[in-house]
């Protein structure tokens, strides 16, 4: 769709990065410090994880569709994160209201302390993360940007180990490490 190709060195950190990252997911929570989930509760989690990670890359791959669809000249990245935020923000209201969840929102609205940590996260997620996701794919191939912003796995385990002080195993950190030898090998490429 993009015509965009990739080296075999690509190819390689790529699959690298992924695998690691995969490591880190299915570590054996039995033998971490982690608190085990309920299973049912974890499979539902599984399964949206997976649908989001699908809709991101589409969104990805259709939004730099979308900057570079005049060919003289391209759209700003973060005028595509603007648009992109403005019309997820439309679309979780109209479900919120045929939902009949408006009345959720309102009791939220009134607890302070989950509004200024949601806020904060809407800052550093949607708007700097999806802002700098933009700039990513505009300079970069969509794959290598994807691959590249789905290493949270990876990196939220030191933020993990300081706020809550669970500790990942060392299968976890074998991951991570592979991960990163991945990332390595894309910025060889």
């Amino acid at each position: 769709m993009l015509g965009e190709t990739f080296s075999l060195l690509s190819i390689l950190g790529i699959a690298v990065t992924l695998t690691g990252i995969v490591v880190v997911l299915l570590e054996n929570e039995e033998k971490s410090e982690e608190k085990l989930a309920a299973k049912k509760r974890k499979a539902w989690g599984v399964l949206f994880g997976l649908i989001s990670a699908m809709g991101q890359g589409f969104g990805v791959v259709l939004s730099k569709k979308g900057m570079y669809l005049d060919t003289s000249v391209a759209m700003n990245p973060v005028s595509a994160a603007l648009i992109r935020m403005m019309l997820a923000g439309l679309f979780v209201w109209t479900c919120a209201l045929f939902a009949g969840k408006l009345s959720d929102l309102h009791r939220a609205v009134r607890d302070k302390e989950g509004i200024k940590y949601t806020a904060a996260g809407a800052l550093v997620g949607p708007f700097v993360g999806m802002t700098l996701s933009m700039v990513a794919v505009a300079d970069t191939q969509a794959g290598i940007a994807q691959t590249l912003m789905s290493l949270m796995p990876v990196l939220i385990i030191p933020v993990v180990w300081i706020i809550y002080r669970e500790r990942t195993s060392w299968r976890g950190i074998l991951g991570a490490f592979v991960a990163i030898i991945g990332v390595a090998i894309l910025f060889l490429a």
